[in-house]
């Protein structure tokens, strides 16, 4: 008997499974990435503080559009879900444990598009109730395969909600090996990077909301790179904010101490960018960009 079915709100057809840790089984789903490279794609959006539906449009949209274009590894920034000063206004009483139903939802994506997810999205612990900003892996098989903390989150204003992670690890996801998450300042602390790099990580990513100024980024995800001599993906996020314009923003491709990308776009848009596997570095200085 046929049990497949389909998810009315993403149109995924899958044989029945709970969430990212118990894995649906998808139809015909797209082939293992061939070939020495990969493809990466840097959602590079704004998000409106407190509009969760619509941010949450947006990211899915995002998604689906660069796995269109043959990214397999995608990376949202910071906060994309809530945006960054989303507590005076929306409160976070409804941060919940995650994955949560609309996560699921990106799990499925996942699985059936054979990608790999870097999604940031606020969680509470389940046990302390602490609320947390992180970054969620999710594994082309739609499972979680590591989450990350922010470890140097501000005690007082717009990440007062958070409470800091107190540890950075390092997971097993293909291509690269291991890799290790960041957040945002959490380039600020060189430890942070080092210790990823003494577990093992063969890249970093960092997802972030960093605007440009005065206590912008100055060097930090360089130095990262210097200091562990890994490749470091960054996708910041654009878009004027209640306090922050970001629309000067810039996503990074970072290595060896200096940027080989920086990329800005005053409305969101999915920056696509090639790596070769083999070489190590950028496939080619060339790369994609797609407003949305």
């Amino acid at each position: 008997m046929n049990r497949t079915r389909v998810d009315r709100q993403s149109g995924l057809w899958y044989s029945p499974a709970s969430s990212c840790g118990a894995l649906p089984t998808f139809i015909s789903p797209s082939g293992p990435m061939a070939g020495s490279t990969v493809r990466i794609a840097l959602l590079h959006l704004a998000p409106i503080p407190g509009a969760l539906a619509q941010n949450r449009h947006l990211i899915t949209q995002a998604i689906t559009r660069a796995a269109g274009l043959g990214a397999t590894w995608i990376i949202t920034p910071e906060l994309a879900v809530s945006g960054y000063t989303f507590a005076d206004t929306l409160g976070t009483d409804w941060i919940e444990p995650q994955p949560d139903h609309w996560m699921n939802k990106i799990c499925l994506l996942a699985a059936q598009r054979r990608i790999t997810i870097f999604l940031s999205h606020p969680e509470r612990d389940p046990q302390s109730g602490r609320l947390h900003n992180t970054v969620f892996a999710i594994a082309p098989d739609g499972r979680l395969a590591g989450t990350h903390r922010k470890i140097n989150t501000l005690r007082v204003g717009s990440e007062a909600w958070s409470t800091p992670g107190t540890q950075a690890t390092v997971f097993r996801m293909a291509p690269f090996g291991g890799v290790g998450i960041l957040i945002c300042a959490d380039a600020f602390s060189p430890g942070i990077a080092n210790s990823l790099k003494a577990q093992g990580a063969k890249v970093l990513v960092s997802s972030a909301a960093w605007a440009p100024g005065l206590h912008g980024p100055n060097g930090e995800w360089e130095r990262c790179t210097k200091d562990t001599g890994l490749p470091l993906f960054v996708c910041n996020r654009t878009g004027a904010d209640r306090t922050l314009d970001f629309r000067k923003a810039e996503s990074v491709v970072a290595q060896d101490g200096r940027r080989l990308l920086s990329l800005s776009s005053e409305r969101s848009a999915i920056f696509i960018i090639d790596w070769d596997l083999k070489a190590g570095t950028l496939a080619s200085p060339e790369y994609q960009r797609i407003l949305l």
